[in-house]
C-alpha cells in the first residue's frame, strides 16, 4: 500500500533560533529544534531521535496556523480496560499488546468506543496535551472539508471542473477531471511518488502550494482518462486545499476551526502547516494535533458530520458516499483508506492513523515515529494489532 511522503525542506530564511523556539523545553530540546531549523535536511531524513522532539515542536519549525478551539471540550470519559491478555499475529508469530508500545516507533496510541477511553498510552514525554504532525491524516480532514464546502453552497457539487474553481489549470492535464476525480487521487494526470527518488515529483513538488503549485501540476500530462486510474498523489491533495480556499474565499484553517475544530468539541489548539510564510495550508500534509483530538476527527466522521447539538456540518450521506469503493480502486474513496472490515482510515507517514469501526461506535488513533516513512516493521504491527483490538473488544 502506497502511503503518501512530502518533500518539506526547512527553510533558513525563516530565521528561528535556539531562544526563539520552544519557551519551557528542555535545553537539550531546543539544541535539537536550533539544530533542525538550519538543517537543509528533508524532514524525512531526520534522525529518529530529533523526530522524536521536531514532530512535537513542528508548528515552530514550519510556518503554521493556528487551529483554534472551543471553550467547552467534548467529554471523553476515562474508562480504562485490560489489553493485557490481547494478543495479534504478524508472519505467523504470536505478539502481545506490549511489543507494540515497546517498539521505538510507538508514541501514542488510544482507543475509544463512544465517548470512553478504553485504553491510552504515550512514550518519550508525550501526554495528552502534545501535539504531533499527522502528515497524510490531513487529506481526510480536507476531503471533509470540501464537504461542509458543498453543505454550505461555496461547491456545488464533487461533479463540479477542478478548473471552475481554479481556471489557471484550464488547457492543462486537468481540463477534463472532476472535483471527484481529484478526491479519489484518479485525474488521470501523470505523478511519481517516489519518495526514494529524489527527481520524483513528490520530491521536486510534494510541499509545493499556491501559484508554485499550480504551475508545476500545469505541466504533467494526462495519461489516462479521469476516473479509472487510481495514483497517489499529494500534490493532488494540495491541489484539493488549493481549490477549497479558492471557493470558500477564506484560509482553511479558519473554516475547520470554526466548522469542526470549536463546535465539536477539540480540547487543544491545533496548527496546520503552511506552504510558505503567510501562504496557504498544505491541503495533503500536516495537521498538528494531539492524539485525543485525533480520535474526537474520528469520531466526527463516525457520526457523519453532525455535531453534538444535532446541527449537520457535512451534507447528509457525505461520509456514506466518501467511503464508497472508487471505480480505480476499491481500497480507497476520498481520501479515505477502505478495508474490507467495513472500516476506513486516515493515514500518514511514520504510523501516524485514525482508524474508525462504524458498527462498534469506535476509533483508533495513534501517533507514531517510525524508523522510516514506510514499509517499517512497526506499521506491520500496528496494522495486525488495530484489527486485533477490535476483535478482542467485539469478543469481551
Amino acid at each position: 500500500m502506497s502511503v503518501t511522503t512530502i518533500g518539506i525542506r526547512l527553510c533558513l530564511a525563516l530565521g528561528f533560533t535556539a531562544s526563539a523556539l520552544s519557551h519551557g523545553t528542555e535545553p537539550h530540546e531546543q539544541e535539537v529544534l536550533a539544530r533542525l531549523a538550519e538543517s537543509e535536511a528533508g524532514i524525512l531524513f531526520w534522525p529518529q531521535a530529533d523526530r522524536r522532539i521536531g514532530f512535537r515542536h513542528i508548528s515552530e519549525l514550519l510556518p503554521s496556523r493556528l487551529i483554534k478551539p472551543g471553550d467547552s471540550p467534548s467529554t471523553l470519559r476515562d474508562a480504562p480496560l485490560d489489553l493485557g491478555s490481547l494478543r495479534y499475529q504478524v508472519e505467523g508469530q504470536d505478539h502481545a499488546l506490549s511489543d507494540y508500545l515497546d517498539d521505538p516507533g510507538h508514541v501514542g496510541l488510544i482507543v475509544v468506543r463512544g465517548d470512553d477511553v478504553l485504553f491510552e498510552h504515550y512514550s518519550d514525554g508525550n501526554d495528552r496535551k502534545s501535539l504531533w504532525i499527522s502528515f497524510s491524516v490531513a487529506k481526510s480532514v480536507t476531503s471533509m472539508l470540501i464537504g461542509a464546502a458543498i453543505k454550505d453552497g461555496f461547491i456545488q457539487s464533487v461533479d463540479d471542473s477542478v478548473v471552475d474553481y481554479l481556471p489557471h489549470l484550464r488547457g492543462t492535464g486537468y481540463a477534463q477531471a472532476s472535483i471527484r476525480d481529484v478526491l479519489r487521487m484518479a485525474s488521470g494526470v501523470l505523478w511519481n511518488e517516489d519518495y526514494t527518488d529524489p527527481a520524483s515529483d513528490v520530491a521536486l513538488a510534494g510541499g509545493a502550494n499556491g501559484t508554485a503549485l499550480l504551475n508545476y501540476l500545469a505541466k504533467l500530462p494526462a495519461e489516462y482518462e479521469p476516473g479509472t486510474v487510481f495514483n497517489y498523489n499529494t500534490g493532488e491533495t494540495n491541489l484539493a486545499g488549493q481549490l477549497l480556499r479558492a471557493a470558500i474565499g477564506n484560509n482553511a484553517a479558519t473554516y475547520l476551526s470554526h466548522k469542526i475544530w470549536r463546535p465539536f468539541g477539540m480540547e487543544h489548539a491545533a496548527y496546520w502547516s503552511l506552504g510558505e510564510v503567510g501562504g496557504g495550508e498544505l491541503g495533503g500534509c500536516c495537521i498538528n494535533a494531539s492524539l485525543r483530538d485525533y480520535a474526537r476527527l474520528g469520531q466526527f466522521a463516525m457520526r457523519g458530520g453532525v455535531l453534538p447539538n444535532g446541527d449537520r456540518v457535512l451534507p447528509e450521506g457525505w461520509m456514506d458516499e466518501s467511503i464508497e469503493p472508487s471505480d480505480g480502486y476499491e481500497g480507497y474513496g476520498y481520501l479515505w483508506w477502505l478495508y474490507e472490515d467495513g472500516s476506513y482510515a486516515a493515514r500518514g507517514i511514520f504510523g501516524q492513523l485514525i482508524q474508525v469501526y462504524p458498527d462498534d461506535d469506535l476509533v483508533i488513533a495513534a501517533h507514531g515515529n517510525a524508523i522510516a516513512a514506510t514499509g517499517t516493521r512497526y506499521r506491520i504491527h500496528q496494522g495486525a494489532l488495530v484489527p486485533a483490538i477490535r476483535a478482542f473488544l467485539a469478543e469481551g
